[in-house]
């Protein structure tokens, strides 16, 4: 079978506060972070279709991402873009996730500290 390239949908910009960082006053406040996702999937059948049950339903993974971000309380952004990764991954329909995660502030004289991972689903196992 030949591999066709993927759609994608973007989650742009969400800015969310939680505990990040390994300095005692950035494990007692919150912090802005900006994190930003691109989901790859086949979207060819919710085009035809034209119905929600045939696409990735991306205002669900947001509010995942929501969630997960601003309970959580990790040291470093690789870790927390690890985990929003890996909750873009439930959905059996996103084949690869990329996720962009900014820090303003986190360094004198820059705006941001910016991260970019990309994960895939891992291949179901052959029976």
């Amino acid at each position: 079978m030949e591999d066709k390239p993927l759609d994608r949908i973007h989650i742009s910009d969400l800015l969310l506060r939680c505990i990040v960082g390994i300095r005692a006053w950035e494990r007692r406040e919150r912090q802005n972070v900006h994190i930003s996702v691109v989901l790859h999937a086949d979207l060819s059948k919710a085009a035809a279709s034209d119905a929600i049950a045939d696409t990735v339903d991306y205002v669900t993974i947001k509010k995942k991402i929501i969630a997960l971000v601003e309970g959580s309380s990790y040291y470093l952004i690789e870790a927390l873009a690890e985990a929003v990764a890996g909750v873009c991954l439930e959905d059996e329909r996103v084949a690869r996730v990329d996720v962009t995660l900014e820090k303003p502030g986190a360094l004198r004289y820059a705006r941001a500290v910016a991260i970019e991972i990309t994960r895939f689903r891992s291949p179901e196992p052959k029976t």
